[in-house]
């Protein structure tokens, strides 16, 4: 009989692609196993197809039944009666609480949330950030170390003031932490337990949660001071045009395009931290708060709107979305956006330190050599050798495209 049951489960298998569209349009009879799932489901599942669960969402027992036919406490409800109510949201269910989809016990709509976070976007976002770190050691492999071509002065120039070295520094220092407390948030489960174990894990990610939740208003101000005091000095401007067509002489030894005080590829990066910086705050706060700064169910309208969405493929968005769902939209996105952020910081950290030299002193003390000025921003230090040979001249402000 098992070797008959064997080859009769082979063979529907083998038959599965000619007969899975009919069989999948017929509702099994389950009368022999009591209108519980059959072997016919759970073959139907596996070959992909659609099984209409309604035999079980809808069998959630029956209040009407006699005392004599009464399950205990629960009527004539069984256990699992009352589990597919609720995974179902059919259940009636009172609660305490009132905030927004306190009602909700089991949110069986939610697995896609928690297939994706721990398949695709823990898996792409690792490689984003493996492939960012390859790429720069790569990179000072075949380049090396970007050294001062010409011989130094042994002069220096204030490039930042204290209070811009603070705020980076803030904005800087903040946006590590939170990267690590992140990343040890997404994978500490599969990874980090089997080294420490689940005890002392369980009570790493407490103190990793708090940390994170609170730095994050460090990152926001920081994040506020970096726009304030250079966002006029990041504005595009002609000779960024020739700065990019020479890719800034990161790639030639001697090439050295003129700068302001930031060059394209500091322009790029500032606006891509604030760009990234807003949106990663905006869904930050959102889960700091749950429930109660609800975005994506409108931003997908917009989009919906502007047929931005089917432009993209993403067909007709959601416009309408449980409580839980906003919550889950934003935790993705707040992933995906780190993600990105620690891919470009990578290359920042490694073109301000290891990768350039002198470069770090711009940060560090504020003073940098005035060889590595003038070959990295000449334009900037006309513009201060001609304000300290004029002192009492008013500055004249200059036009971005010059």
């Amino acid at each position: 009989m098992r070797v008959f049951l064997s080859l009769l489960t082979c063979l529907m298998f083998l038959l599965a692609p000619l007969t899975g569209p009919v069989m999948a349009q017929e509702a099994p009879d389950r009368s022999a196993t009591g209108g519980a799932t059959t072997l016919e489901d759970i073959l139907a599942r596996q070959r992909g197809e659609t099984v209409d669960d309604a035999y079980r969402s809808s069998n959630t027992g029956s209040e009407d039944l006699s005392i004599e036919a009464q399950l205990g406490i629960l009527g004539g409800a069984s256990d699992s009666d009352v589990y597919r109510a609720l995974r179902y949201g059919s259940a009636d269910v009172t609660v305490s609480s009132r905030s927004p989809g306190a009602e909700v016990i089991i949110q069986d709509g939610g697995m896609w949330w928690l297939q994706v976070r721990q398949g695709p976007l823990a898996q792409y976002g690792g490689y984003l950030v493996l492939g960012m770190l390859g790429v720069l050691i790569l990179f000072f492999l075949i380049r090396g170390r970007i050294r001062i071509d010409g011989d130094k002065t042994g002069r220096t120039v204030t490039r930042f003031r204290s209070f811009e070295r603070f705020g980076h520094w803030l904005f800087a220092g903040s946006f590590v932490i939170l990267a690590i407390t992140g990343l040890v948030t997404l994978y500490g489960r599969p990874y980090i337990i089997g080294l420490i174990g689940k005890d002392a894990f369980a009570s790493m990610a407490v103190v990793f949660k708090w940390i994170h939740n609170n730095i994050a208003w460090a990152f926001m101000l920081g994040l506020v001071i970096v726009t304030v005091n250079w966002i006029a000095h990041n504005i595009p401007n002609r000779h960024d045009l020739k700065w990019l067509a020479q890719a800034g002489g990161l790639f030639s030894k001697g090439v050295h395009p003129p700068a302001r005080k930031f060059n394209a590829g500091q322009k790029i990066i500032f606006w891509a931290c604030i760009v990234l910086g807003v949106s990663i705050s905006l869904s930050g706060l959102s889960l700091l708060f749950p429930f109660e700064l609800p975005m994506f169910a409108k931003t997908f309208a917009i989009l919906n709107d502007l047929g931005i969405s089917g432009l993209l493929g993403l067909g007709t968005l959601p416009e309408t979305m449980a409580p839980h769902e906003e919550m889950q939209y934003a935790q993705l996105w707040h992933v995906i956006v780190a993600f990105i952020f620690i891919a470009i910081i990578l290359a920042h950290i490694y073109l301000g330190s290891v990768g350039m030299e002198g470069a770090f002193d711009a940060m560090g003390t504020g003073e940098v050599e005035e060889q590595w000025a003038r070959e990295h921003h000449s334009l900037w230090l006309d513009e201060v050798k001609e304000a300290q040979a004029n002192p009492d001249q008013p500055k004249t402000s200059t036009s971005p495209a010059e």
